[in-house]
This record gives structure tokens, sequence and C-alpha cells, in this order.
């Protein structure tokens, strides 16, 4: 019974220090990449899908699929981040900080899926939410992550508002109401990154 004891304490002082830890789990060149994927998915859906409303699964597929490749990435350079014996505080702070994100990329899941079974002509207010649900993860995040995140976070949520208002009727399902915001925020989240954590650990 005292080992198993022990066993908890010790599992509770570990997590008790991730909490307390600055993630360096996000890295800026995946950030940025993921930046860059956003402009890219805009500049491709202009092109293959210049009028998406008449093709709403096409717009998804983009998207979700740029969206899901930016996450692979980042997952597997935190992956291999996290190797090794010594990483075990590491992988703390790592599973600490996806179960803090977690929850706004299952909201805005969710709501998708419901809008496109029960409200498709609703479809045109989802980059807005995915935005404002966007920065609801980051807001969540900041604990562990620097202090400037937080601007991110409020760019991302302002950026949404600002989409919902704006990109309806003939501006409906514009490419531009996902790649900007998204493109700017994530080169704003990795200059954040990279002036706090990587310039630090140079």
């Amino acid at each position: 019974m005292e080992l198993h004891d022990a066993l908890s304490q010790i599992s509770e002082i570990r997590q008790q220090m991730a909490r307390t830890e600055v993630f360096r789990g996000y890295r800026a060149v995946p950030v940025a990449f993921s930046g860059v994927l956003a402009l890219l998915a805009a500049i491709l859906q202009a092109i293959i899908l210049p009028d998406a409303s008449q093709d709403p699964t096409g717009y998804l597929v983009l998207w979700i699929g740029t969206a899901s490749l930016s996450a692979a990435i980042a997952g597997t350079e935190m992956a291999v981040r996290n190797r090794g014996p010594k990483s075990i505080l590491r992988r703390e702070i790592t599973w600490l900080a996806v179960e803090q994100f977690m929850p706004c990329l299952v909201a805005g899941g969710l709501t998708t899926m419901v809008l496109v079974r029960s409200s498709p002509e609703s479809l045109w207010i989802l980059p807005g939410l995915w935005q404002i649900f966007f920065s609801l993860g980051v807001f969540a995040s900041c604990r562990l992550l620097p202090r400037a995140t937080f601007g991110v976070a409020v760019f991302y949520l302002i950026a949404g508002l600002i989409t919902v208002a704006l990109a309806r009727g003939e501006w409906a399902f514009s490419p531009w109401a996902m790649g900007i915001p998204f493109g700017v925020g994530q080169f704003l989240a990795a200059g954040v990154l990279y002036r706090t954590l990587e310039c630090q650990d140079v």
C-alpha cells in the first residue's frame, strides 16, 4: 500500500511540475508551415473552387484536409522531440497541452458535422466559427505557453468575429476568409514561439 501511495504522489508531483512548466513542444517552423499551408489552400480553392458555395463538400474536404495535414506535421514533430528515456516530464507537459487544446477541436468538428447534416444553408458561417473555436483552444493553452500567446488568441477571436460579420452573401466561402486569418495567425504564433522560446535555447 505504501508503494502504491508513493507512486501516486510521484505522479501527482510530475503533473504539478508539468502545469508550472512552459510547454516547448510547439516549434516555430511547423507552426509557420501550417500558415503557409493555409495560404496555399486558399490559392488552390480560388483556382479549383471559384464558387465554393456550389460545392460545399469540396470546400470542407480542402480545409479539413489542410487542418489535418497541419496537425499531423505538428504531432509528428512533437513525437520525435519526446523520444528518449529522459523525456518523462516533457511527455507529461505534452499530454497536458494536448488535453487543453483538444476540446476546441472536438467542438469544431461536432459543430461542423451538425451544420452539414441539419443546416447546410448555414455552412457559410463555418470559417468564422472555426477561427473562434481555434482562439478558444489557444486561450486554454495560454498558461502553458509564453504570455505573448494571449495576443495570438485575441487575434483569432477578432478575426473569427469579423469573418462571421463580413464573409456572407457574395463573400461566403471566400478562400481568403480562411487563408488570411489562419496564415497571418500562424505566422504570428510562430514569431512568438521563436522570439520567446527558441531564441533563448540558442
